[in-house]
């Protein structure tokens, strides 16, 4: 497990006293990646309904109630910590709205004993197709964005988790070590692995050679 840093310890020695002034700097240092988060993981069908920035005001909202309970938690990162509220958060909103069909746990990941979307191959394929910008891309997306969400979901499913906490949320190293409660050392590795599998992916679907490197940069 990875150890929380230094520079985190007078943040959450403060939210451990219950300090809502900290909880505010909190999220709105992390706001804007939550945000990305959020957006990443939202369930496609829900697209229109529900906005990102109202799940994070209810995900603030249930921070501050749960701010108490901080302190006998286990140990985390003031980051980790608001992450998996706005995760949880998102995981209630997501079942008020589909009701108990939500609850498809072949869509949900399991870290840490608690269960939350999974960043699946559709939304990998879709930040991905995204980077078509010319005619002749924009054209054969809807083409690309099948065969690309068909080759990453023959990746294993920790390694797309990997691949998406780096290259989409932007977590670092030890962040994903943090969340999936593992080494620093076995993240690297599956990040790196996760990496050569989508260059592999990407340099064999049209619209994407000339673009591979940027796959992995982050």
């Amino acid at each position: 497990m990875a150890s929380v840093p230094s520079e985190c310890s007078d943040l959450a020695n403060r939210l451990k006293r219950g300090d809502a002034q900290a909880l505010a700097e909190l999220f709105s240092q992390h706001r804007e990646r939550l945000w990305r988060m959020v957006s990443f993981r939202m369930d496609r069908r829900l697209a229109g309904r529900v906005d990102p920035d109202d799940v994070l005001q209810e995900a603030y909202l249930a921070a501050v109630q749960r701010l108490v309970h901080y302190a006998s938690g286990a140990p985390a990162s003031p980051f980790a910590w608001l992450r998996t509220v706005v995760l949880q958060t998102m995981v209630d909103v997501h079942r008020r709205h589909k009701g108990a069909q939500m609850r498809d746990v072949g869509r949900e990941v399991a870290v840490s004993g608690y269960a939350y979307p999974q960043a699946t191959s559709a939304s990998l394929a879709l930040q991905l197709a995204g980077q078509m910008t010319s005619p002749s891309q924009a054209a054969a997306r809807a083409e690309t964005l099948a065969a690309v969400e068909q080759a990453i979901g023959s990746m294993d499913p920790l390694d797309q988790e990997v691949l998406a906490l780096r290259h989409f949320e932007e977590l670092t190293n030890g962040e994903v070590a943090e969340v999936l409660g593992i080494q620093p050392k076995a993240a690297s590795i599956r990040y790196v692995r996760a990496v050569r599998r989508l260059k592999e992916i990407l340099s064999q679907t049209p619209g994407f050679s000339e673009g591979t490197d940027d796959a992995g940069r982050r």
